[in-house]
């Protein structure tokens, strides 16, 4: 089973006073690159936030949002009373004016309003991680649907590359008797007299040279692995990244061998099919 790093949750609960939103957005990272979003009052439990997040995605590109709205009727932001009396006994010294239009003015002062820190309840922490909780559940649903969605295409292109290598082994005959008759005729057109001792040699030389038998072997042996590392538990997205690089360099191989032109539109074909599983590679936890 594997999953996908792109995904989406959010979660909203209500308190008697407040309003609790948290959304979480990922999508694909080689690491964890974690952005948080959140009021000032509530900052003293980001680490505490920023590591159950990163216990629970392990790796992505985040954006973690937390909104406090406050529905009920208190108030943190108050009216500095002693200062704004002051400002309005000045203004009304230097410009004079009723009480209503010195108090607008005196308002937009520095310092006209105050801030009280408030220290987080309790109650009021549990609830933002219990929201937490449930909105990295709905994300890591997401992703787990996303997951699958690529699990079947890993799969198909998988079977598809597997096809295409039983093309390869049941053309390969072919291919060396291709080569052995060029030669030939590469000896015949010389019109010299030549050692066949020599040149029989010489022809069992080249023909290792360009034996793909090994490669053969290890590309069936990958595209196992591939398909055993996908149906794990885990979503192994770096170790199918690793194979997936092994399974280019047997193909790689193979194509450089060939010296056979049906051989080699094969191995094209093969290279199009991994070069969409290592693009689709990218987004895989």
């Amino acid at each position: 089973m594997i999953q996908s790093m792109t995904g989406f949750g959010k979660h909203v609960v209500q308190l008697p006073s407040k309003k609790i939103t948290i959304e979480i957005k990922s999508l694909n990272s080689k690491s964890l690159d974690l952005n948080a979003r959140m009021p000032s009052a509530y900052r003293e439990k980001e680490l505490e936030l920023r590591k159950t997040i990163a216990n629970g995605l392990e790796r992505g590109k985040i954006d973690f949002s937390l909104f406090i709205e406050t529905t009920g009727t208190d108030a943190t932001s108050k009216i500095n009373e002693d200062i704004v009396k002051q400002y309005m006994q000045q203004l009304e010294q230097i410009a004079g004016g009723d009480d209503l239009k010195l108090l607008e003015m005196a308002l937009r002062l520095p310092d006209a309003m105050k801030t009280e820190r408030e220290e987080i309840d309790v109650e009021e922490y549990k609830a933002i991680q219990d929201t937490l909780t449930i909105a990295l559940q709905e994300i890591n649903t997401f992703r787990t649907e996303e997951g699958a969605v690529l699990e079947q295409d890993f799969k198909q292109r998988i079977a598809s590359l597997e096809s295409l290598l039983t093309q390869v082994i049941a053309i390969d005959p072919d291919r060396q008797t291709a080569v052995r008759e060029r030669l030939d005729k590469a000896v015949t057109d010389l019109k010299t007299e030549v050692d066949q001792n020599r040149f029989e040699q010489e022809l069992i030389y080249y023909l290792e040279k360009y034996d793909i038998t090994e490669e053969k072997v290890r590309l069936a042996n990958h595209l196992s692995y591939f398909t055993t590392t996908i149906n794990s538990a885990d979503s192994n997205g770096k170790k199918l990244g690793f194979i997936s690089q092994e399974i280019g360099r047997e193909i790689n191989t193979i194509g450089s061998k060939a010296n056979f032109a049906p051989m080699q539109q094969l191995v094209v074909q093969m290279k199009d099919e991994l070069e969409k599983i290592k693009e689709q590679m990218l987004n895989v936890l």
